[in-house]
């Protein structure tokens, strides 16, 4: 059965390493987030670097995921000093699954917060699209997706929670708000 991949991309305010207070907070509440997020159903994996430290992305190990890449827009630094950016790779066994933990609990609490910490964007900062049983998506996968996102309408290849198709192809048909007006897909109401 073909499970849900989802890529997110922001780009902050700070790099990561900036010793300021919204910083911390941002990695505090990113922490809290991570846990509730790993515990809810659907929830099958994300990207984690194997040897990781707080900041490096570009460089370290992978694993299946793939080498760490971002979109061509990113124009910011790519060292442990000078990175400045959110980015996750996840996978779910379906969309309503990873569609509520995204809009509901502790990770909805922090879309409320994003601009405290993310620059404004008219590029998209999601994008979901199936994989086979098995596959694991790659950083370039959801790279690639979200360009394809940007440059095109949401398709199959390419969609959003609020635009989102089966893995057959056809539309889903759900409201990802739960009936409340979460907003444009580019940019601020993203996850």
């Amino acid at each position: 059965m073909p499970r849900l991949a989802l890529y997110t991309f922001g780009v902050l305010k700070s790099p990561l390493v900036d010793p300021g207070a919204l910083t911390r907070e941002f990695y505090d509440i990113g922490a809290a987030v991570y846990g509730n997020i790993g515990r809810h159903p659907g929830y099958l994996a994300h990207a984690e670097a194997a040897d990781g430290e707080q900041g490096l992305l570009f460089g370290a190990d992978w694993g299946v995921w793939g080498e760490f890449t971002v979109p061509a827009w990113y124009g910011k630094g790519r060292t442990v000093e000078t990175t400045a950016l959110a980015t996750t790779l996840s996978l779910w066994t379906d969309l309503r699954p990873a569609l509520d933990a995204v809009y509901s609990g502790r990770h909805r609490e922090a879309l409320a917060r994003r601009r405290d910490w993310f620059e404004r964007s008219a590029h998209p900062n999601y994008v979901c699209w199936w994989v086979s049983d098995g596959a694991t998506p790659t950083w370039q996968d959801g790279v690639t997706r979200l360009e394809h996102l940007h440059a095109h309408d949401p398709a199959p290849y390419a969609f959003t929670f609020h635009h989102s198709f089966t893995p057959d192809g056809t539309p889903a048909g759900i409201d990802p708000s739960g009936g409340k007006n979460t907003g444009p897909e580019t940019g601020q109401d993203a996850p």
